[in-house]
Parts: structure tokens; C-alpha cells; sequence
């Protein structure tokens, strides 16, 4: 247990106590694994990289630290990434930090702030500055305890950057800050969430973001770089799975009838031993899902931002009465997802919104909280999902990246996705999936039903967009991205 002594806003001293940062236990990851689905000419360039890529970083150990080690597209992509690096040769450590209620209260407005929206309404003021800088004090007290300082330290979204300055001071020489999340178009709010980061985010030697759009005015340019997220096909979540087996893991986890639940609920876990699902989803609904229901899903962390509520009013008004298909919005376990106070409060919402729907629609809504207590599990059972689905659906109302569409774009499933964020980077409106206006609930219904009326187009528009995703949004290109950086800082 961390403990400093700080001050509060009243000027008075008192002790603030934290765990010291949480290493995330990894496991080195072979690159050729990774190589062997890309294209020739993604071959030659990533080969390449990796062989390279220990002689480039001198032999130091890159540090990736953020809030948590479980629930949401950052610890997914860390927890994929980085065995690849380990697997090339380069050291590569992760390291989780933690805070107080009153702290993840802060980080969860400026995380809702920075897509511009109000949140819970509370203020970014002095007192919220003061106890989200005390904060990071602690952290970064005890993250240095940690660190060397020739150590590359990439630190992760808003519940990190408080750190930047004080990590500086005590001389590393390399801190590179990385914001997940952004809008195109920034308002008042997220105009504010930038003028209370920018103080510490003006220490960092590089600062990354998904999309350019999602720049901050006033960053120098030489210290900016893009860097689009993306995911990786062989992790538990994107593994290819045959049909036999995506009907075992749902019956295992209680989500679908049909199938005997202990044949073929089994899965290789990234370690190479074998695991199998044996934790059961928790389940709002009045009928079950049988092999041949037609499903559509949505797979989104419990977030306002995620439109739940939205995605049930739009499958109730425009899909459900034209069609036999059942809806099915799942979420991580409730309380799973440290760093995140609003969950339990969206979920409640949606939940209260799908009892709401009237009948006959109403029997035809599924709400599934999804294990976490075994995150490969988890992730077999959301691929299981996403592949059982026959569209993928996205309704997000603001999105940093949202790579639970190109999950859904490498599963070969049809996509209607709102027309946010990131969103627009991965599908190509008409030709890897459809794009809508996030609050036209009639536009999304409409687009549902084209994929539901039409297969032979559901399964064009689904090979598509996982090629798409093999272009795009492997691992392959992100860490080539990263290596190039991380190459030209250490030459400066």
C-alpha cells in the first residue's frame, strides 16, 4: 500500500493511501503466429520491423501503464499487443495503476467531457484538479519505485496523465501519452477537459491519438503522431470458430438453448493450455434464444455512450415489428470494470428500458451480462456472440475508435454502426457495413432489415469487411506505427 501525504483544497494535510501499480502478468507471443494472415506485401514490411526492433530500442524495456487490466477496448488491445512485442525480443512490462472513488469520478467526467458530453454533471474545478493531481502524485511515486529511467513509459487516456510532469522531473527520458478518445467537432466541454489536461500532457515527448481529427489545438505537431487502434485476430475474442463449437460455448454460458453444454465449450487459451467456459452470463429476458432465432447484438461495455437504451428503442419501433429476429445487448459483468463509476447505472437504464418495451417485442429482447472473472473466457464467449449474430450492431452516440466493430468486421458479420468517431475509419459506408446518424432510429431499423431480408448481400458485405480489417486494423500495423516512434524519439 501506497502512502503520501497531500493536500486537499482547504490547504489541510491528510494521508491518501492506494496499492502500489499492479503488474499484468504476460506471456511472449510469436510474431509469425500474427504474420502468418497478412497479405505478401504486410509480410516483408512486419518481418522486417520485428527483427529489428530490439537493436532499434537499445535494449529498453517499454513500461505501458493505464487504470485497469480488464473491461474496455484499452486493456483488450494491451493485453494483445503486447505479447507480440515480448515475442519479438523487446522487454515490455504492464503496469496498472489505481484510485479512489473520488479520482475515477474525475477521470470518468473528463472521459465524457472529451466526447462532449456532460456526464454526471459535475465540475472540472479547482477541487477536482487537486484531488485528481494528488492523485497522480501517489501513482507516480510508486510507479517510479517501478521504473528505470532509460525505461520507455507509455501512459494511457486521462486516469495517467497527471504523471507526465512528475515522471519528467524525476528523469525518465522517454513519457509518451496516448488519448484513446476524441471528437471531430469539440464544444465547450471538450474544450475544458483539454485546458485541465494540457498542463500535464505538455511534459510528454509524444503525445498519440486514433484519429487526426481528434488533435488538440495548441500541441506542437513535431510532437504528435496517429496511430489508429486495431485488434488481434488470434486472441480468444477474433479466433476463428466453427460453427459447432459457437452453439457449445452459448449453451455453456447460458445464453442459448439447443446444444450440450459440455461438448465442445472449450477453448486454447494464449498460454496453450486448454480452457473451457464454464461461468454462466446473467440474463434479462422472457423467452430463450434457439439455434435457429435470428439474433442481432450488440457487445459494448454498460456506457451511456454506448446508447443501450437507444439500441432497444430502435429494435422495438423499427425492427421487431417486421421481423422475427431477437435483439440481444451484452455487457461485461457489472462492477467487472474498475475505473468506470457509471456502469451499474447504465446497465440499470437499459435494463429498465427493455422491461418497458411492450409485447409482443418485449419477449423477443435479451439483456446478458457477460463473466469476467476469467477474461479469456469472456472473450471466447463474446466471439461466440458476435459470430452467432446475423448483424452486428453499433449505436454508439460518440465513439474514441470502437473496435468492437472491427471485431465484428473480422467475423465476416454485417455491420450497422453509428456514423461516429472512429466508426468511420473502419466501415465503408455500403461496401463493409452501413453507417447511420446515431439518434435516426429509423435509419438503423432500416438498415437492420436490409441485412435480415438480404443474405447473399449480408455475406458480401461481411467478406468485405473483414478484408477491410486485414488491410486496416491487424496488430501488424499498429505495432509497426508504435516501432517507428519509439525509433524516432530515441534518435533525437
Amino acid at each position: 500500500m501506497q502512502r503520501a501525504y497531500v493536500h486537499n483544497s482547504g490547504g489541510v494535510r491528510e494521508s491518501l493511501q492506494l496499492p502500489a501499480p499492479r503488474e499484468v502478468a504476460l506471456q511472449p507471443a510469436s510474431p509469425e503466429r500474427l504474420i502468418a494472415l497478412l497479405d505478401p506485401a504486410q509480410v516483408a514490411a512486419v518481418t522486417a520491423a520485428m527483427s529489428r526492433a530490439p537493436m532499434a530500442l537499445g535494449g529498453r524495456t517499454t513500461i505501458n501503464v493505464n487504470s485497469t487490466a480488464a473491461g474496455g477496448g484499452v486493456a483488450e488491445m494491451l493485453g494483445s499487443l503486447l505479447p507480440y512485442t515480448l515475442g519479438a525480443g523487446v522487454d515490455t512490462r504492464w503496469l496498472v495503476i489505481d484510485g479512489d472513488r473520488e479520482f475515477f469520478a474525475v477521470t470518468k467526467r473528463l472521459h465524457n467531457h472529451l466526447h462532449g458530453v456532460r456526464g454526471d454533471g459535475g465540475a472540472l474545478d479547482g477541487d477536482a484538479r487537486t484531488h485528481y493531481e494528488n492523485v497522480s502524485a501517489v501513482n507516480a511515486a510508486g510507479l517510479a519505485r517501478s521504473v528505470q529511467p532509460d525505461d520507455i513509459v507509455i501512459l494511457h487516456d486521462p486516469q495517467t496523465a497527471g504523471m507526465i510532469p512528475l515522471l519528467k522531473a524525476r528523469g525518465h527520458s522517454v513519457v509518451i501519452w496516448r488519448c484513446h478518445v476524441g471528437v471531430d467537432e469539440p464544444n465547450t466541454l471538450v474544450r475544458g477537459a483539454w485546458d485541465f489536461l494540457r498542463p500535464h500532457v505538455a511534459a510528454a515527448d509524444a503525445v498519440i491519438f486514433s484519429r487526426a481529427e481528434y488533435v488538440w489545438d495548441g500541441l506542437a505537431a513535431e510532437r504528435v503522431a496517429i496511430i489508429a487502434p486495431s485488434i488481434d485476430p488470434l486472441a480468444a475474442k477474433n479466433s476463428d470458430m466453427p460453427a459447432d463449437a459457437v452453439a457449445a460455448v452459448l449453451a455453456a454460458a447460458g445464453i442459448q438453448d439447443g446444444a450440450s453444454a459440455s461438448t465442445g465449450a472449450l477453448f486454447v487459451r494464449q498460454d496453450g493450455s486448454a480452457g473451457a467456459v464454464t461461468s454462466r452470463a446473467e440474463l434479462v429476458e422472457v423467452s430463450r434464444l434457439t439455434p435457429s432465432t435470428r439474433v442481432i447484438a450488440q457487445v459494448s461495455r454498460w456506457d451511456r455512450l454506448k446508447d443501450p437504451v437507444g439500441v432497444i428503442d430502435a429494435f422495438a419501433g423499427h425492427v421487431a415489428p417486421w421481423s422475427d429476429a431477437h435483439l440481444v445487448v451484452a455487457g461485461p459483468a457489472v462492477g467487472a470494470v474498475s475505473d468506470d463509476p457509471e456502469g451499474y447505472a447504465a446497465y440499470v437504464e437499459a435494463r429498465t428500458a427493455a422491461l418497458a418495451v411492450a409485447r409482443p417485442a418485449r419477449e423477443r429482447i435479451h439483456l446478458a451480462t457477460l463473466p469476467m472473472n476469467d477474461l479469456e473466457e469472456n472473450a471466447i464467449i463474446v466471439n461466440a456472440l458476435q459470430r452467432r449474430a446475423d448483424v452486428v450492431v453499433q449505436k454508439s452516440l460518440a465513439e474514441g475508435f470502437g473496435l468492437t466493430v472491427a471485431e465484428a468486421m473480422w467475423k465476416a458479420r454485417p455491420v450497422v454502426a453509428s456514423r461516429v468517431g472512429g466508426i468511420r475509419e473502419q466501415i465503408e459506408d455500403g461496401a463493409s457495413g452501413s453507417l447511420v446518424e446515431p439518434h435516426d432510429l429509423g435509419a438503423f431499423g432500416s438498415a437492420v432489415l436490409g441485412y435480415l431480408s438480404d443474405t447473399a448481400r449480408a455475406e458480401r458485405t461481411g467478406a468485405a469487411a473483414r478484408e477491410r480489417v486485414r488491410a486496416h486494423f491487424l496488430g501488424s500495423r499498429h505495432l509497426l506505427q508504435y516501432l517507428d516512434l519509439l525509433s524516432s524519439l530515441l534518435k533525437e
